[in-house]
């Protein structure tokens, strides 16, 4: 081999090397059907944001978004969760394919108005991060398919505990990855997940 082509593949295998993407792993709810392994999309849901609009999975619709479980009057974990997701949302301003979507988990005071406040007061104006109330029971039920812990304990300060998870899902509905909402190490090295399923839905055929 010519020595002058050295410095030219070297450009080249530094180029695909940066180019390469991990594929995330699905990490949703499965079961064995047949000798297969079928893994359960998060459940249709329908739910009320904070501009009064109906959120479905229609909403996200050739999407990846990354939801989280919260309230507002949480004084505890929320707001560090809140801060931390909005670096999320403003790092992908640009990105049209990820949405966000926060569920309150306090739904008697957490009111559409009270949604509306708090997230004017995050700086969210558009209509990529959903703030969304709805019937207790279907917000507790479905926070189990997002693997995050609700639970009323009227022995807490603030009457609840819940686990302060990010998680990544995929446009199918299926969970990719996941952080602790509240530690901003996780949440950094999260970026790298999104940036491998945005790279994913770029490029179907790298899908599982």
């Amino acid at each position: 081999m010519p020595l002058r082509l050295l410095p030219f593949l070297l450009v080249v295998f530094v180029t695909l090397s940066c180019e390469q993407k991990d594929t995330l792993p699905i990490l949703s709810k499965a079961e064995n059907a047949d000798g297969q392994t079928v893994y359960k999309a998060i459940p249709d849901f329908t739910f009320i944001n904070q501009d009064s609009q109906l959120v479905t999975p229609a909403t996200f619709e050739g999407k990846a978004y990354i939801a989280d479980f919260f309230f507002t009057s949480c004084p505890t974990i929320c707001p560090i969760m809140s801060q931390n997701m909005l670096g999320l949302y403003e790092a992908y301003a640009d990105e049209p394919r990820l949405a966000f979507l926060s569920h309150t988990i306090d739904p008697a005071r957490d009111t559409v108005a009270m949604l509306k406040h708090y997230a004017t007061n995050l700086g969210v104006e558009d209509q990529r991060w959903h703030f969304v109330t709805g019937h207790k029971d279907s917000l507790y039920a479905i926070a189990d398919d997002y693997f995050n812990v609700v639970v009323e304990d009227p022995t807490l300060p603030d009457g609840f505990d819940h686990s302060g998870r990010f998680v990544l899902i995929d446009p199918r509905g299926y969970i990719r990855s996941y952080c602790n909402g509240t530690q901003p190490n996780e949440v950094e090295a999260f970026k790298k997940d999104i940036e491998n399923l945005l790279h994913e839905m770029e490029n179907p055929d790298t899908a599982h």
